[in-house]
């Protein structure tokens, strides 16, 4: 069976998004209440190479992280049934980004500018893509990426909003979609 004959309802569900904008917690809480298997691919990159992201981004270069980056996604969109949480420059690969909008139902968690910057203290140490950056060049890459996240299958505003209600509303799209889609015989 190849990955176009996947039913809707096994399609993986995947995350896209700006850097630190709740995709792995959103994700995490989502593939519990569909009883699924959450795959956090900036986290499974870790586990094989055994350091941080940052570390990577150090030691073998950008070049090498997006390399192993889009292998991860490819062989996580070939299993049924998974949330996926993408890192937030995964989609600037085009090939990543066809492959996901195929074979996956893609989610975009959009927070605003304001709301994300807030975030900017937990996030700057962890994050390699913010190092040296100022505030203004930032705010650019920010909106920049925007128009990357632009194609998915769903757009979910996150301002203001609890992870649960995020959680809850992605859910309820989900199996709406699958019974409008894909009924019950």
């Amino acid at each position: 069976m190849t990955i176009k004959d996947i039913p809707l309802r096994e399609k993986c569900i995947i995350f896209i998004g700006f850097m630190g904008v709740g995709k792995t917690t959103i994700g995490s809480e989502v593939a519990k209440k569909l009883y699924r298997d959450f795959y956090d691919v900036d986290v499974e990159i870790e586990k094989k190479y055994g350091m941080s992201v940052k570390e990577i981004f150090n030691t073998f270069g950008e070049e090498e992280f997006r390399k192993k980056e889009k292998e991860m996604i490819f062989k996580l969109c070939e299993q049924r049934l998974n949330i996926i949480s993408l890192g937030g420059g995964a989609f600037l690969q085009s090939e990543i980004k066809e492959r996901c909008l195929k074979d996956g139902i893609v989610f975009f968690l959009d927070l605003s500018w304001d709301s994300w910057k807030d975030r900017i203290s937990m996030l700057i140490d962890s994050r390699p893509i913010l190092q040296g950056r100022t505030l203004e060049e930032i705010e650019d890459l920010f909106h920049s990426r925007q128009k990357i996240y632009s194609l998915h299958h769903s757009r979910v505003e996150t301002d203001a909003l609890e992870i649960e209600e995020i959680a809850n509303y992605i859910v309820d799209s989900i199996k709406l979609a699958w019974d409008l889609y894909e009924p019950h015989k």
